[in-house]
């Protein structure tokens, strides 16, 4: 008597993998290499997002820097211009303080000091995605300086 071991087709033990077999681990590599994709590009956008806020800050201050010194500190001035790719309008006016804050206005009003808020919007983007960021400061100026600034 013989015993049999193995297949019932001793031809087809080749070892190697099926076309099923092939097409299933094709299917699980596409997956997973379009996952990566869309995680790379959600990294890249953050990327850029952030590269576009860090400028916008950095010109932010710039301007900011800038004002009183090349640009005049002055009540109700404003002043439109560009820094590269980005846009920005500069408002000053005088400063209004909320209750919390009445005593800021008292003291400076006893020291002779004028409170001016200055406003900087910085645009940047296309016109149908255009960002915009608000910076915002108080800025302090001796009342008698102020009085002379105004016309």
């Amino acid at each position: 008597m013989r015993r049999h071991t193995g297949s019932m087709n001793p031809g087809r033990n080749s070892g190697g993998f099926t076309l099923l077999e092939l097409l299933l681990a094709f299917m699980v590599f596409a997956l997973s290499f379009a996952t990566v994709l869309e995680i790379l590009s959600g990294s890249m956008r953050n990327t850029v997002r952030a590269r576009h806020f860090t400028e916008a800050a950095l010109t932010a201050q710039s301007i900011m820097d800038q004002v009183g010194i090349t640009i005049p500190l002055e009540a109700g001035q404003q002043i439109n211009g560009d820094s590269g790719e980005y846009r920005w309008e500069l408002e000053v006016y005088e400063y209004g303080s909320n209750d919390e804050e009445s005593n800021t206005v008292e003291l400076a009003e006893l020291t002779g000091i004028a409170l001016l808020q200055v406003d900087l919007y910085v645009h940047w983007g296309e016109a149908s995605r255009q960002q915009t960021r608000r910076f915002s400061t108080i800025k302090a100026l001796l009342a008698s300086a102020a009085e002379q600034a105004e016309p």
